[in-house]
């Protein structure tokens, strides 16, 4: 079972958040949806974004992949609208072994978080440089055959 979100956001959030939000274009990083402005925030769907555009407003959010709201790596804040945050948090759980290849949008972050794990702090530009080699170390199942038997010692 996953433990339950922890820690405290930093003092300096709002500013992060903004940051994280700016930096994934003020969209969502899975869907497109558009970041709105002014008091509400909340915008419609768009022409860029794959939810059905039936007038339901969402919110575009930062979520901690990871849960701990005060880890502040990169890979760790997602910039997801509010459908597709809850679908993430409520299915995506990183120590978890996935079976299957992340989706495209999925890997740099994952792939951050694989390298964490093995005691390797990256930027962004460094993890997509080497993004497979990540990807393999985390899902090492997925290999082809040959390179699975290389990776693991045997050839």
């Amino acid at each position: 079972m996953r433990l339950e979100h922890r820690g405290v956001y930093p003092e300096h959030w709002g500013v992060l958040a903004d940051a994280v939000e700016r930096a994934a274009g003020s969209r969502c990083i899975r869907c497109g949806h558009p970041k709105g402005d002014g008091f509400t925030r909340r915008m419609p769907c768009d022409e860029r974004c794959t939810h059905p555009r039936n007038g339901k407003m969402r919110v575009l959010t930062v979520h901690h992949l990871d849960g701990q709201k005060d880890n502040d790596h990169w890979w760790n804040l997602l910039a997801l609208c509010q459908s597709c945050h809850l679908t993430v948090q409520g299915t995506v759980i990183p120590e978890r072994p996935y079976l299957f290849e992340h989706s495209a949008w999925f890997k740099p972050y994952v792939a951050g978080f694989y390298a964490w794990q093995h005691g390797r702090e990256l930027s962004r530009a460094e993890i997509e440089a080497t993004l497979d080699h990540w990807l393999l170390l985390g899902q090492p199942w997925l290999a082809e055959p040959a390179a699975r038997l290389a990776f693991e010692g045997g050839g």
